[in-house]
């Protein structure tokens, strides 16, 4: 399969995963939001919390495997998984407007992620992170196309993982100063204590803090640039 068919397959099943995602998250809001979703969070039961961490996982298998799938190259294979989750992450949203009307704009906060903890930040966040991530998997993509070598080198993995990390730390901060004034790390991850929930769902996001952000983006960005000069 050429590459322009293999981007339209993928994108036809990673918009409709996204769609997926959406309904499920249109389900959950009915039940838990039934006059609109805001913060604070509403009380989730423990069962109903772990599915959702389940599912978040079963989605990350997915997604996993569309890269193992659609190449045998390492390199190929990731630029495929990267652009399989952008993909689905933005028509997630999409098609949340589309249901819901929700979100009301780019800065409206949303959870984002609840693995290992929970993730937050305004819409505008993951969609950036999710056109980066595009970026990067169009570049490997037309390396390999082309023939040119498509192999990532130690310097360009170290920037991207150093970037992804700093991303998470900015999606995770102000959640998790929140919770750390109540209790300690160890205390935190006791997800059946019912003080932990109880502050949990008290959370209402403060301040996004973009200058987090922007350092994780600026480095992911000089990282691609760097893989794309070694053509």
């Amino acid at each position: 399969m050429n590459l322009k068919r293999k981007i339209i397959t993928i994108t036809a099943f990673a918009i409709a995963m996204g769609f997926l995602e959406s309904a499920v998250v249109v389900y959950l809001r009915e039940i838990l939001y039934p006059d609109g979703f805001a913060f604070p969070l509403s009380n989730m039961p423990v069962r109903l919390a772990l599915t959702e961490l389940l599912r978040e996982l079963a989605t990350m298998i997915m997604l996993v495997t569309i890269g193992i799938v659609a190449s045998r190259r390492f390199s190929t294979g990731f630029a495929w998984f990267l652009y399989s989750f952008a993909i689905w992450d933005i028509f997630y949203y999409v098609f949340l407007k589309l249901l819901i009307g929700w979100p009301e704009s780019l800065f409206t906060w949303d959870v984002l992620f609840l693995i290992p903890t929970t993730w937050t930040g305004p819409v505008l966040s993951p969609i950036l992170v999710s056109l980066t991530m595009i970026m990067l998997a169009m570049v490997i993509l037309y390396r390999a196309d082309r023939g040119f070598q498509t192999k990532i080198s130690g310097r360009v993995w170290a920037g991207l993982i150093l970037g992804s990390l700093i991303l998470i730390v900015g999606f995770v901060f102000d959640y998790s100063q929140h919770m750390l004034t109540h209790f300690s790390l160890f205390e935190m991850l006791q997800l059946k204590n019912p003080e932990v929930l109880e502050v949990a769902t008290s959370y209402i996001p403060q301040r996004f803090p973009w200058w987090i952000f922007g350092i994780g983006e600026g480095v992911i960005l000089a990282s691609i640039g760097w893989y794309w000069k070694q053509t």
